[in-house]
């Protein structure tokens, strides 16, 4: 039975861990309020890093719930996602979505971003 946590091993935690990421993401899932960048990690499990800034979401609550909501999509998707170094970045208006529309678009595009960067690894 696959673990569903969310340790520190999956997670992007220093610059030098954000730094490639945004320098060379080949897979980009972009949405109107949001978007993911990735590329491969050379690791056997993907990571995920938030990137929620103030500018784009005034409210702390906010920034935690849309946090929240993000790193719960990811674990569940954690054991289809290939090896991969993904950060989350928001836009404006994110904080306008309510749980289930976030959820369900989160989801949507970490499928997109499942099969953009399955493909290049096979």
């Amino acid at each position: 039975m696959p673990s569903f946590t969310f340790s520190k091993a999956l997670r992007l935690l220093t610059p030098s861990d954000f730094k490639p990421v945004f320098d060379q993401a080949p897979f980009r899932a972009s949405h109107q309020h949001f978007m993911f960048l990735a590329r491969s990690n050379g690791l056997d499990q993907p990571r995920l890093g938030l990137v929620v800034a103030k500018k784009n979401v005034r409210l702390a609550v906010q920034r935690n719930r849309i946090k929240r909501l993000v790193r719960e999509a990811f674990r569940a998707y954690q054991h289809e996602l290939p090896p991969i170094d993904c950060v989350f970045l928001t836009r404006r208006g994110i904080d306008q979505l309510d749980n289930s529309v976030l959820r369900k678009q989160l989801e949507q595009q970490l499928k997109r971003l499942i099969k953009k960067a399955g493909a290049a690894q096979s």
